[in-house]
């Protein structure tokens, strides 16, 4: 009997990879990474705008190379026993598409124009466009955001859609549709981007896009006239129906058969965002919180329908019936920075080696590229160690996390970070440390709301480049949340996440459950709280909220 793989592609804010996978034991046969290389050279990105664009080119380029690169590290049969590919990627991360559903930057005139190109998830330009949704949606017969949290965020669908037709007219009249990452890449896969019957992710489209079956799909076009009419006529130009991660989108097209070296009876599964299916490729269970922990955070919890089904959970990213595992109610919640504020941090105390030592003519250049780059890569161990080595509370530091906004819980992307307690001793590890807790708090904050609002946690599986990295971060946020955290084995838990849904659409198992049981990698290791830090945290957690209630309502 010829063993059967299935592969995960997996988009993530800097890179694609893929990840060939045994659907029988798990095993990661193979994977591969390409960079972004327009998105790491910063083109099409205004940070200081909060505007970060990708072009559909990078996406197109990887997809190529980290399937075919992965498949030359294995046996040539591996190839012929292919039998799903499931793509998951960032979200929300829409593109303006023409009726034949390909990105207007990949049409000529608009190749060099943001607007045409892929808005990312983090793109914050659409706070005006999210209040004026909050607005409407609260005098509004029908309150279209309430399964989103009831706060609308400018992460979100209709809020960038609106900002980038409003901003530019040329994208606006080109534009037919538009379309998510998640759904597109098995369009493409599949050759069906037509915008009208390509099959769009329940998840993108029931926490971003206010779908609802409650609704009978998007919001009404009264609704949408009303917040726009530039928005009017477009509802019928996208979608009713949406589909579940399990559900095959079609197979692979012979042109995309023959790029990769595959057979055109492979099965592309519906696709859908990487939190989502992070947490299945980390075995997430009912009433566990699956935290995601990378350059921000992605907090899914399930429940089942009869439980929970009926519950408004408020200030979240939204509630959905089978948005993360098909039969169970899928909520999100999570941070927009985690890692990015260590990553921040790391760039201000970097600044002399960039700005200084790189310009020194006492060394020759070779060594001082080589010192910089030494140092730079040894910066936030070396702070890591320092500030495990101060006692909780002694700098008398406090950081808000909000230096990208805050997503949850109750979206405000207005909001800005904040440190205080500083004096003439607080040297680079106690403010590192007081950082780290704040995004720790934050997580804090997340918890609460869900429990405050009825909404049980009975454990937590974290997984991401942070939680593999980092015991000094993981035993803060272990201490703050006063919570066992497990950490999934799986270097790459979206990617195989991706892999399990593909060996459901492809048929080899009847549900995500099954193919977890044969295909997790299980948990690696566990981190409990210490007691004497679990009180003392209660106190400096105080002191966080009572800090971010100044900035929020009084600053």
């Amino acid at each position: 009997m010829n063993k059967k793989y299935t592969i995960g592609i997996d988009y993530g804010t800097d890179s694609v990879r893929s990840l060939i996978v045994n659907v029988e034991t798990g095993e990661e046969m193979a994977e591969a990474v390409y960079e972004y290389p327009q998105w790491k050279e910063g083109k099409f990105c205004d940070a200081t705008n909060n505007r970060f664009r990708q072009h559909p080119k990078d996406y197109i380029d990887g997809l190529e190379i980290v399937v075919t690169k992965a498949l030359k590290q294995v046996p040539d049969e591996v190839a012929g026993n292919v039998v799903g590919i499931s793509v998951d990627t960032t979200g929300s991360t829409i593109v303006a598409v023409d009726e034949k559903g390909t990105p207007l930057s990949l049409t000529p005139g608009f190749e060099e124009n943001p607007n045409a190109m892929f808005v990312l998830w983090k793109d914050h330009t659409a706070e005006k466009e999210a209040e004026e949704i909050n607005q409407l949606s609260r005098k509004w017969d029908i309150d279209f955001t309430k399964f989103e949290g009831g706060i609308y965020s400018s992460e979100w669908f209709w809020a960038k859609l609106l900002h980038v037709i409003r901003e530019d007219a040329g994208v606006y009249r080109a534009a037919y549709s538009w379309v998510e990452h998640c759904d597109w890449i098995p369009a493409v896969l599949t050759g069906n981007t037509n915008p009208k019957t390509l099959k769009r992710s329940r998840c993108a489209a029931g926490h971003k896009a206010m779908w609802h079956e409650a609704f009978g799909g998007l919001p009404s076009e009264e609704f949408l006239s009303e917040l726009d009419p530039l928005l009017s006529g477009l509802k019928d130009r996208l979608y009713k129906e949406t589909f579940t991660c399990d559900i095959s989108a079609g197979k692979l097209s012979k042109e995309w058969a023959e790029k990769l070296g595959l057979s055109t009876n492979v099965v592309v599964g519906v696709g859908a965002f990487d939190a989502h299916l992070g947490a299945v490729g980390a075995e997430i269970e009912p009433y566990y919180v699956s935290k995601v922990m990378g350059t921000s955070t992605c907090d899914m919890l399930i429940a089942p329908m009869d439980e929970v089904g009926d519950k408004l959970v408020n200030g979240i990213c939204g509630q959905v019936d089978g948005s993360i595992v098909p039969g169970m109610l899928g909520l999100e919640a999570g941070q927009s920075a985690f890692g990015d504020i260590y990553a921040w941090f790391k760039k201000v105390v970097e600044w002399p080696l960039k700005n200084i030592l790189s310009k020194s003519e006492l060394i020759d250049e070779e060594t001082k590229q080589k010192l910089i780059a030494e140092t730079s890569d040894k910066i936030i161990a070396g702070l890591s160690d320092a500030a495990a080595k101060i006692p909780i509370a002694e700098s008398g530091i406090v950081a808000l996390d909000w230096m990208n906004g805050r997503r949850t819980p109750d979206a405000n992307f207005s909001l800005k970070g904040a440190i205080t307690g500083l004096n003439l001793g607080s040297d680079a590890p106690r403010i590192f440390r007081a950082l780290v807790e704040a995004t720790a708090f934050g997580s804090k904050a997340i918890n609460d709301r869900f429990i405050s609002e009825g909404v049980r946690i009975d454990g937590i599986i974290a997984l991401g480049g942070v939680a593999k990295k980092s015991p000094f971060v993981m035993q803060i946020i272990t201490d703050i949340l006063d919570m066992p955290i497990k950490v999934a084995r799986s270097e790459q838990a979206c990617a195989l996440g991706s892999a399990m849904s593909a060996a459901v659409a492809a048929g080899v198992y009847p549900t995500l459950a099954k193919a977890q049981q044969h295909m997790g990698g299980g948990i690696e290791t566990e981190y409990y709280p210490i007691a004497e830090n679990v009180e003392k945290y209660k106190t400096l957690y105080e002191k966080y909220k009572k800090l971010g209630n100044f900035i929020e309502f009084d600053y």
